[in-house]
């Protein structure tokens, strides 16, 4: 049985207080916009994080897809991150479902983009052997730089270069919470220069399913009809909504814990002989690291079987924590993982 699992903040369960919300929900049909407990969600949401309107989606995927779907037109483009969640694990959606193209441009190591590269990776609309640039995106938590947090001033900086060419800067902000307590900075400050967002709500958050996309009530209400044409409309989506508004009243705050457990799990995994990480290098709930073993499938085989969940066949690994993983569990994954290493 597994004791700590570190796979994602995606395997999180439901708090008590959100399951008690779950069975007692007042539900209708989302699809015909009265659902109450999905419209609060979504009134809730938007105002949380500054924006005019909100729509409840099936997960982050969707909820980026339908976003870029919404600001593009076939053979349009989307300039982002070369290491972006969208460009790299979203199936390429974007491109087979809206026709657009993707035209990546450097993150460095703290997943921000270089606001003159991102300046340059802008077409020339006149010249018809380019395609338009439609939308930039950036994204805050930066999943595979390490978790690392982007500033509102960072974000800033890209927000001016598009909007100085008359476009929209989309903000996958899966992790956005975890930047906001990270960086003790309102969520809606941090999003203030965004013209659209997307977040999870399932991840540290804690919810069993759904994301949000946000912006002006024009664009919700486009990102509505492509939910609809990907076949997002969720019917008694009530009993989901519940747990997301438990969540943003109840588990932003917590997200802190995480982090100080990141921070001890990435402080204890350098101690240990063959892995190498640099703990400040943490920043969130993401806990990247090299692991130089000889055979990687036993050592994933050994953790395991000592009820760990998170090892890779790589050299790679990553390992995340959530709700539902504390201190002590964090000291008896130290522990198993000296022992395996050692042996």
């Amino acid at each position: 049985m597994t004791k700590v699992d570190l796979r994602s903040d995606t395997v999180t369960h439901p708090s008590p207080e959100m399951r008690e919300a779950i069975a007692n929900a007042e539900i209708g049909d989302d699809v015909f916009n009265d659902d109450p407990s999905v419209n609060k969600l979504e009134e809730i949401a938007a105002a949380k994080i500054g924006k005019e309107a909100s729509v409840f989606v099936a997960s982050g995927t969707m909820g980026n897809l339908i976003s870029v779907l919404s600001h593009c037109g076939r053979g349009d483009e989307i300039i982002l991150g070369d290491k972006a969640h969208i460009f790299r694990s979203e199936a390429g959606g974007a491109a087979a479902l809206g026709g657009v193209s993707y035209h990546t441009v450097r993150n460095d190591a703290r997943g921000m983009l270089d606001p003159s590269e991102v300046e340059e990776a802008i077409r020339d609309s006149t010249n018809d052997h380019n395609p338009h640039t439609a939308v930039i995106a950036i994204e805050n938590t930066q999943n595979n730089c390490g978790g690392r947090v982007l500033t509102p001033q960072d974000t800033k900086l890209i927000a001016d270069v598009a909007h100085n060419h008359e476009l929209p800067l989309h903000v996958d902000g899966a992790r956005i919470f975890n930047a906001a307590v990270k960086l003790e900075t309102p969520v809606d400050e941090m999003l203030k220069e965004a013209d659209t967002v997307s977040f999870c709500l399932s991840k540290g958050l804690s919810c069993p399913v759904g994301s949000i996309v946000a912006g002006t009530h024009e664009f919700v209400e486009e990102a509505r009809r492509w939910r609809k044409m990907v076949g997002g409309g969720m019917r008694q989506a009530g009993f989901l909504a519940a747990a997301g508004i438990v969540a943003l009243d109840q588990m932003v705050d917590r997200l802190a814990e995480d982090h100080a457990n990141a921070k001890k799990l990435a402080e204890g995994l350098s101690k240990i002989e063959g892995v190498t990480i640099d703990p400040d290098s943490v920043d969130t709930n993401l806990v990247f690291f090299e692991v130089k073993h000889p055979n990687k499938n036993e050592l994933m085989k050994k953790l395991e079987s000592e009820g760990i969940k998170g090892a890779s066949p790589y050299s790679r690994w990553r390992f995340v924590t959530h709700y539902g993983v504390d201190s002590e569990d964090i000291d008896y994954v130290l522990e198993v993982m000296a022992n395996a290493m050692a042996s």
